[in-house]
């Protein structure tokens, strides 16, 4: 076939009726994907019944919303279609036996269409018109289209005005082409999801753990347009996604993202697809901050894991007590396990990087998302050694090399207060925690979550702060043992050598109708370690709170003390409180300044070798 010259290539234009007569039965076609998908030529092609149009076999990524391949089309005997994501049309299309699955990593798709494994006969993609040198661009989508285009005997380019014209690994000389048809529709768009309370909450708590100089994975959906307001203040972000979306076309603009950090393709945000409005295709229209790879690139572990500080960042469905988890099946994108163990393999390669799933503890209809043991959920994930952290409204859950025990108390202390009681229930009955392991319904419904914070001190230590949970216990029990007699002796007034389940288990369910204790972390969220804890307890007689303090000798003398003094301060004045009653020894001198500093009514006696303080607060 005669290759079309780039001077007037508009001569070579045809109707996409014409199209059919170039197709013959048995062809395999490729077709574009998601927001690239030739919707032109793909409705004539569904919609025409000729002779020559039987036993059509179509390979494609993945459906990205408004595509005509519907399940109703695929149940037709002219046509077959062979996917690599499990969500594609709808997952009763896969177990009917309506489209064939080809189970594989996003990152090797490109070498099984370079190798022929799966002989590509006809490639039919959308493109931008050609510039004055004859190049177009693949646009929003570039993922295995120019292995297609090399692969096929035939290919057919729908030119779309519309589409915008992107950097990257996109440009495709016009002589490339067998077959040009003008399109006759917009690129498939999407509006932002509406940001619900509940997920809002999520986001947040998903917020309070990326850090500066983070790079991110994203993707098209309700937690990550909540996240974006919440990611603005943070400096230095890096993008490597494989969904570039009006949230983060947002972030960019914000100046939180820079890319400074990042590797490969530094100072650019790095993808293979974008969706989103029609605000989006504009702005990346002949955008240089945005770098358009191949999927071979884009879902590379190894590329993935030069990026230092990688954070690979997902939505669940559902997820359980182990750590066990399913992405959701609806919606404009779905995330098939191909694609997730890609990224997370190059997160647990970059170094300080980590994995997060983030869902609400309940869906719509008010039904845990939090279940014992994940069963017959379709498109699950079950390397759970795999999963960091997982993020709901109520908290967030660190799981990296924690025991099973220590998963599912975490877990459940991330579920909704409601769930709690019978989700510890069923982890006793199943023996995944201590069958005596303490459970209390008031202090769930009474934790609070609005304790967080974090502070940078002398030295630039940089401390997170937030309440005590149950899934402490192991924590905070390594804190015990790492402190020295003495400030044992300090923070208890005897010798305590050891601490057993029984002990600590109890020092950590706080009932927060009349006491309230922080711990401060160090590290990221997926290697945190506690070095402080502080507490009080209300005299339900004097209306004043006992206070204790326990914080390790290596942060000792930099404001820690101080610190958590004045937000317990805070947040005794919120619960009534006239002030703090302490006992400290004669020789705790670095306790007592912590007192003598807090700038409030003070009253000290010493008696026995043992200061009484009583500081009053100020109305």
């Amino acid at each position: 076939m005669k290759k079309i010259n780039k001077f007037n290539w508009e001569e070579h234009v045809i109707s996409p009726e014409s199209v059919l007569t170039k197709i013959k039965p048995g062809m395999t076609v490729f077709i574009g994907t998601g927001p690239a998908a030739p919707r032109t030529v793909m409705k004539v092609l569904l919609n025409c019944d000729v002779h020559n149009l039987r036993d059509i076999e179509f390979v494609q990524l993945a459906v990205l919303g408004d595509i005509v391949l519907s399940a109703e089309k695929l149940d037709a005997p002219n046509y077959r279609v062979k996917t690599f994501f499990s969500g594609f049309v709808a997952s009763h299309t896969i177990s009917s036996g309506l489209v064939d699955l080809i189970p594989a990593y996003s990152s090797e798709i490109p070498k099984i269409i370079r190798s022929r494994r799966i002989p590509i006969d006809v490639a039919i993609v959308q493109i931008t018109p050609p510039n004055e040198a004859g190049y177009c661009s693949l646009g929003v989508a570039v993922d295995v289209a120019k292995e297609a285009i090399d692969q096929a005997s035939l290919v057919i380019a729908e030119i779309n005005p519309d589409m915008p014209f992107t950097f990257g690994d996109t440009f495709v000389s016009i002589d490339s082409f067998d077959l040009l048809v003008k399109s006759t529709k917009a690129p498939v768009t999407y509006n932002p999801h509406p940001a619900y309370e509940q997920m809002g909450k999520v986001a947040l708590n998903v917020a309070s753990i990326i850090q500066d100089g983070d790079c991110l994975s994203f993707s098209h959906g309700a937690l990550f347009d909540a996240l974006v307001p919440h990611l603005t203040s943070k400096k230095d972000l890096g993008i490597h996604t494989l969904y570039f979306t009006d949230a983060l076309a947002t972030l960019v603009k914000s100046g939180a993202v820079t890319n400074s950090k990042k590797s490969p393709f530094r100072g650019k945000s790095l993808t293979s697809y974008a969706i989103g409005s029609k605000a989006l295709m504009k702005w990346l229209d002949r955008n240089p901050l945005v770098e358009f790879q191949g999927i071979d690139w884009v879902c590379n572990p190894q590329l993935i894991g030069q990026n230092p500080q990688f954070v690979a960042l997902y939505e669940a469905r559902k997820a359980d007590l182990l750590g066990g988890i399913a992405f959701p099946l609806q919606g404009a994108v779905v995330t098939g396990p191909g694609e997730v163990i890609d990224f997370f393999k190059g997160a647990e390669a970059s170094q300080d990087g980590c994995i997060i799933v983030a869902l609400p503890s309940r869906n719509l209809k008010g039904e845990s998302n939090i279940l014992t043991v994940l069963m017959d959920y379709p498109n699950q994930l079950r390397l759970r050694e795999s999963v960091h952290i997982i993020v709901t409204e109520y908290g967030v859950a660190n799981l990296k090399w924690r025991t099973l025990r220590e998963r599912a108390q975490a877990m459940i202390d991330i579920a909704h207060p409601d769930d709690r009681e019978h989700l510890m229930e069923q982890a006793r009955d199943k023996k995944i925690i201590y069958s005596n392991q303490i459970f209390s319904s008031l202090s769930a419904h009474l934790y609070p979550a609005h304790i967080s914070g974090k502070e940078t001190f002398k030295g630039g230590v940089t401390i997170r702060f937030r309440a005590i949970k149950p899934s402490d216990e192991e924590s905070m029990r390594h804190f015990f043992y790492r402190c020295s007699d003495k400030i044992i002796y300090y923070r208890f007034f005897y010798s305590i050598k050891t601490m057993s389940h029984d002990k600590m288990q109890e020092y950590v369910n706080v009932d927060y109708s009349k006491e309230i204790s922080i711990v401060g972390l160090i590290g990221n969220a997926c290697d945190e370690q506690i070095i402080a804890e502080a507490r009080f307890v209300r005299d339900e007689r004097t209306s004043y709170g006992e206070v204790a303090f326990l914080i390790e000798e290596a942060y000792q003398g930099i404001g820690v003390g101080s610190y958590m003094l004045n937000l317990l301060t805070t947040l005794a004045r919120e619960q009534g409180i006239k002030g703090f009653s302490a006992e400290i020894l004669a020789e705790n001198h670095p306790m007592i300044k912590v007192f003598e500093k807090a700038n409030l009514p003070l009253d000290a006696r010493l008696e026995n070798g043992v200061y009484k303080i009583k500081i009053h607060f100020k109305d």
